[in-house]
């Protein structure tokens, strides 16, 4: 039972989880637009995602304790390594309509961690912006990505699913905030320390709404689609409605988290 939760706790805290949950987003678009499957571009976003997170979690603490760091997180940091490695690779694989766009959002990465406002300050201090920056890596990775060329790119389909993948990612990372609200400083201005928890939640809900109002007023898919649309919100609606700011620990990390990757073993089931 102890290795499996060590197990367990090195899947989330490696960030394989949340790097999954990309790739999943990702894989939903090619579904739903019926685009050719890239697996060298799902693998380079995989690996892509584990070395932006650990590098957002972790890099600032093995600056400072690289000394005493512990067993995992020294395993933490070889296995990033392993997967910087292979993204290396895999960059070589990809088209430059992917290369440019991924280019962008790795700056906003490294602003998001690295000090370079006043203050030393980064975009993860700035008040209120840490939830959106997130929401619109995600969206713009998803949106953007699978699609070949810069025409099909141009589309304004492809403007709208950014919009709809933001405000999802948005009403799924209220989760965390609400559980993080005791432990983040008052100077970085979260949702919920703006607004409360009962609005907080209340906002997830109607992004939710806005995400099955964008299915239904503007893209014109099958039946299973927009099944798969509404009991996904539907769940995420009732995550948003149970979450407290005491959660056990693997509710948002784990449950929460994995909505995408239910979603797209739900839509492949139902095509």
């Amino acid at each position: 039972m102890k290795i499996l939760k060590q197990a367990l706790n090195f899947y989330i805290d490696s960030s394989i989880h949340v790097a999954l949950a990309v790739c999943a987003l990702v894989g939903i678009s090619f579904l739903r637009f019926n685009l050719p499957i890239d697996t060298d571009l799902l693998l380079f976003v995989f690996f892509a995602s584990i070395t932006a997170y650990n590098f957002v979690k972790y890099a600032g603490l093995a600056k400072l304790y690289h000394r005493s760091l512990t067993s995992h997180l020294k395993a933490i940091q070889i296995f990033s390594l392993g997967c910087f490695l292979a993204l290396l690779y895999l960059v070589f694989l990809q088209s430059k309509l992917v290369l440019i766009i991924c280019s962008i959002l790795a700056v906003f990465t490294f602003l998001y961690a690295v000090p370079f406002l006043p203050n030393k300050k980064n975009l993860r201090n700035l008040k209120s912006l840490k939830i959106f920056i997130i929401a619109f890596v995600w969206a713009a990775v998803a949106a953007f990505l699978p699609w070949q060329n810069l025409e099909n790119l141009l589309q304004v389909e492809v403007f709208w699913l950014f919009i709809q993948y933001f405000l999802f990612v948005v009403s799924i990372t209220l989760p965390f905030e609400l559980r993080d609200l005791h432990y983040d400083k008052l100077a970085l201005g979260t949702i919920p320390q703006k607004i409360g928890v009962y609005k907080t939640k209340l906002l997830g809900v109607v992004s939710l709404m806005l995400v099955l109002s964008i299915q239904f007023l503007v893209f014109k898919e099958n039946w299973q689609i927009d099944i798969s649309f509404f009991i996904i919100c539907l769940l995420a609606s009732l995550f948003l409605a149970f979450s407290s700011v005491k959660q056990k620990k693997y509710f948002a990390s784990f449950w929460v988290e994995a909505l995408p990757i239910f979603w797209l073993i739900l839509l492949y089931s139902l095509l």
